[in-house]
C-alpha cells in the first residue's frame, strides 16, 4: 500500500483545496470561497497525500480560546469511504489540541461521519454570556453558525451543528 501523507498546507495548495471545494459546492456539501480567501486561510488547512497526490483536505478554525471550528473537510470523490476522511479529522483534532482548544465545532450534513468520531449535535450557543457578546463582534461566519445566529440560517440550508470536547 502507498504511504499516506498528511502535513500542513501550502500555497501550491491552494488549487487543489479550490477543485475540492467545488466538487462538493454545488449540491452545497461545502459552502463555496473565494480563492483569495482560501489563500488567506491556507495555514488553517492540511491535505492528505495519497500516491504523491494530495486527495483531501480540512482546516481547523480557531474562533475563541477554548473552541475551534474544522472547516471545508474533504477527500475527492474516487477516494471516499476509504478512511482518509477520518485520518485527516484525526489530524485535525490533533492540530486543534496543540493550538489550546478544548472544543471542536462542525457545521456539517455528514453526521453519520463526524458522530463517529465523538462529534454530538448540539442546541444553543454553547459558551458564557459574557463570550457570546464579545463573539457578536466576530466577522466570522464560523462564529455567527456556532451561535445560531438568525442571519446564518437561510446559509446553512438544513446542516447539523455539532460538537467534540477533546480529551488533553
Amino acid at each position: 500500500m502507498s504511504e499516506i501523507i498528511i502535513r500542513n498546507a501550502n500555497t501550491k495548495d491552494v488549487k487543489i483545496i479550490r477543485n475540492l471545494i467545488d466538487n462538493y459546492a454545488p449540491d452545497r456539501r461545502l459552502l463555496s470561497k473565494a480563492t483569495v480567501t482560501l489563500y488567506e486561510d491556507v495555514t488553517d488547512f492540511m491535505v492528505i497525500e495519497f500516491e504523491n497526490k494530495v486527495i483531501g483536505a480540512g482546516a481547523i478554525h480557531v474562533l475563541w480560546e477554548d473552541l475551534a471550528e474544522v472547516r471545508t473537510l474533504a477527500i475527492l470523490p474516487e477516494h471516499k469511504f476509504k478512511g482518509f476522511g477520518s485520518k485527516l479529522l484525526e489530524s485535525l483534532m490533533k492540530r486543534a489540541k496543540e493550538l489550546g482548544v478544548s472544543r471542536i465545532f462542525c457545521l456539517t450534513f455528514e453526521t453519520k461521519f463526524f458522530s463517529k468520531h465523538g462529534f454530538i449535535e448540539i442546541e444553543g450557543a454553547q459558551v458564557e454570556p459574557e463570550i457570546y457578546q464579545q463573539l457578536l463582534e466576530s466577522y466570522d461566519v464560523g462564529i455567527a453558525e456556532f451561535l445560531d445566529l438568525d442571519k446564518v440560517k437561510p446559509n446553512t440550508l438544513g446542516n447539523t451543528r455539532m460538537i467534540k470536547h477533546l480529551t488533553k
